[in-house]
């Protein structure tokens, strides 16, 4: 683990590879897992605040979901999540022509409907956020159905802090992120 600012890193950001390749994992982190993706409590309003510009966006069974459920619920831990559409797909996911799942919130931002680009915890995935008092712990999280993104990233030699560099920036500053790329060039010396 190492130590910048106010975060504590795991060196699995610099130790693996990742792009994304939703042309062979079909966006299956909106759709697979136990509760809807993680929401910080600022964003809770962002939502409530954004929702009409987003609802063209989204299916049909997104919105009856939300209608149901609310723009955003707790999980079973407590935390707050997106809701799900029959305990599958977020609530705001949608799906393109070829099946791929895309998020109707990021689809709004790229449009330039709204100013927010999706939840955090989506935006930086693969790193998990988890705060440990003052610090907020960045780790890598593995799960099978990114194996592509791996291979990929590989192929590529993108780091996963590489390929977060956007999202990353976005929370923590371009400041942080520079701090972050010194810090990785000396490990990598290691």
């Amino acid at each position: 683990m190492i130590l910048h600012e106010n975060t504590i890193i795991s060196e699995d950001i610099f130790d693996n590879h990742f792009i994304c390749d939703l042309s062979k994992c079909k966006g299956a982190c909106c759709v697979q897992g136990d509760s809807g993706a993680p929401l910080e409590d600022d964003e809770l309003g962002k939502l409530d605040d954004l929702y009409l510009d987003i609802k063209p966006y989204l299916s049909e069974e997104g919105k009856k979901a939300i209608a149901e459920q609310g723009h955003y619920l707790q999980d079973f831990d407590g935390e707050w999540v997106t809701p799900l559409i029959n305990s599958r797909e977020c609530a705001y996911t949608v799906f393109d022509e070829k099946g791929i799942a895309k998020c109707g919130i990021e689809m709004a931002y790229l449009d330039g409907a709204i100013d927010f680009p999706k939840p955090q915890s989506c935006h930086l995935y693969p790193i998990r956020v988890v705060k440990l008092g003052e610090h907020e712990a960045l780790n890598y999280h593995r799960w099978p159905i990114c194996d592509p993104a791996c291979i990929l990233g590989k192929k590529e030699q993108v780091t996963v802090h590489q390929f977060l560099k956007g999202p990353l920036v976005r929370r923590y500053g371009s400041k942080w992120y520079k701090g972050l790329e010194e810090i990785y060039k000396h490990w990598k010396k290691q």
